[in-house]
């Protein structure tokens, strides 16, 4: 596994490459300084598996930055690991392209976990995004009315970055309901896969608002 960690802290970088090595046994961590060097990287290594990357860094806006990176490096997963815990930043680096948002005050448990995710093809929201919902006073059922009210708490579960068997066991379904369920959604967003049903339902106003355990 190869992953480029930028950060413009040493000392940070030398902090996150400890917990890095433990997401698999041989791991070759490429380190960038700013966004010109992280853009350098990424030319020269195009087998990278992840950019790790702090939102503000030199040389870029670093929503720019990450704008640019995923059209000029698409096959390139991006999480950001920032500082900024703000809603606006988050939303807008998400929006960006990013296909997750660490905060850097997470524990290293955390950001195991949300790698896991995201190199599993999933995006990781983190929890200042969780249980809100951006469209106001608006009813996810009126976003969405092709939905039935099983398959939206379906849904906001499945951006929460929840596998279909974790799913399945929150809503006391089978596995088998449970795909059932993400085929219909699918049809209704008009994509193929978790990732492009996540970024849809984002961009529509929805988020991962956790619909409890209803059976």
């Amino acid at each position: 596994m190869k992953i480029v960690l930028a950060d413009d802290h040493p000392l940070f970088r030398e902090g996150v490459r400890h917990v890095l090595a433990q997401l698999d046994d041989r791991v070759d961590i490429l380190d960038a300084h700013d966004y010109p060097s992280l853009f350098s990287v990424a030319s020269v290594h195009s087998d990278l598996d992840l950019a790790l990357v702090d939102l503000n860094m030199p040389g870029m806006d670093g929503h720019d930055a990450v704008t640019r990176f995923r059209g000029e490096f698409p096959g390139i997963p991006l999480v950001i690991l920032s500082a900024t815990e703000t809603r606006a930043d988050i939303q807008r680096t998400l929006d960006a392209g990013a296909l997750g948002f660490i905060q850097k005050s997470s524990p290293s448990k955390v950001i195991l976990e949300a790698l896991h995710q995201v190199l599993a093809g999933d995006i990781y929201i983190p929890p200042a995004l969780t249980g809100c919902m951006t469209t106001g006073d608006t009813d996810a059922s009126s976003i969405f009315p092709h939905l039935t009210s099983r398959q939206l708490e379906v849904l906001k579960l499945l951006i929460q970055g929840n596998t279909n068997k974790t799913i399945g066991q929150k809503l006391g379904l089978s596995e088998g309901t449970v795909k059932i369920h993400m085929a219909a959604i699918f049809r209704a967003l008009n994509v193929s896969n978790r990732t492009e049903a996540t970024i849809a339902a984002r961009k529509l106003g929805l988020y991962a608002a956790d619909p409890g355990n209803n059976p």
